[in-house]
């Protein structure tokens, strides 16, 4: 099994997807390869993390009655017919309001693809910060690590030096965020750590803020490259920060 060909089964191993066949040709492989196992170990903790952050949200009261008399009836024909039996009727509607809770119910609880990036860069920050491994390579000198992560990764992910503005450039790490492997750099602003999470973008995005649990997430993309950056530095300061960092992105 090629490297390739187990980063796209680790997702479905993880969730117990998998045929018996498969799992045993993956666990031999993540047997022999230890950057596979920790893929996977990475996996396995951002989806406990997830199950344990994700929100639930219960139907409003009254909506399967709602739903239920949207359902129209269609006339009766002129022409005699054996009249229906009662509770297959019944059965039929109830069948209907069934599939329209069911698809409400995907909107509603299933998250988009930005929520589940967003919550794969909280888990993975958190995890760095509590696990005290915030670096792979730890250096403040952008041409020491943009080099070293070029060398993990299929792309080159910009590296920017931005200690004179307050922000020390801490390392870097490698990571995965939406099933891919990303760049992750650290700086560090005072006593705070801002993870960057950097990863290849087919087109450019405007800048997006969000706030879960104290912390703040910025998401952009342009030249090519799409940026999460994360944090529990105050919004305006995280603010100031990502513009910095878009105006420079493009800096070999």
């Amino acid at each position: 099994m090629s490297p390739e060909e187990a980063g796209k089964l680790l997702h479905a191993y993880v969730d117990g997807e998998l045929d018996p066949g498969a799992s045993l040709e993956l666990e031999a492989h993540l047997a022999e390869n230890p950057a596979a196992r920790t893929a996977c170990e990475r996996l396995r903790a951002m989806s406990a993390a997830i199950r344990d952050r994700a929100d639930y949200h219960a139907a409003p009261a009254g909506m399967a009655a709602r739903l239920r008399a949207s359902v129209p009836v269609a006339p009766e024909r002129a022409t005699p017919r054996p009249a229906r039996i009662p509770w297959l009727r019944a059965a039929a509607g109830f069948a209907a309001v069934a599939l329209v809770t069911w698809v409400i119910a995907l909107g509603t609880l299933r998250p988009g693809e930005d929520e589940r990036i967003v919550q794969d860069v909280l888990a993975s920050h958190a995890r760095a910060n509590l696990a005290g491994r915030l670096t792979d390579v730890v250096s403040s000198d952008q041409h020491t690590v943009k080099p070293w992560l070029s060398a993990r990764l299929n792309f080159s992910p910009p590296v920017t030096d931005l200690s004179s503005q307050g922000f020390v450039l801490a390392g870097g790490r490698l990571d995965y965020i939406g099933g891919q492997p990303v760049a992750a750099l650290v700086y560090k602003r005072r006593q705070h750590s801002i993870d960057v999470f950097v990863r290849p973008a087919r087109s450019d995005a405007a800048e997006r803020t969000v706030t879960r649990d104290g912390f703040n997430v910025v998401h952009f993309a342009r030249d090519g490259m799409a940026y999460w950056i994360v944090s529990d530095v105050n919004r305006n300061e995280l603010g100031d920060f990502s513009h910095l960092l878009a105006g420079r992105s493009a800096a070999p």
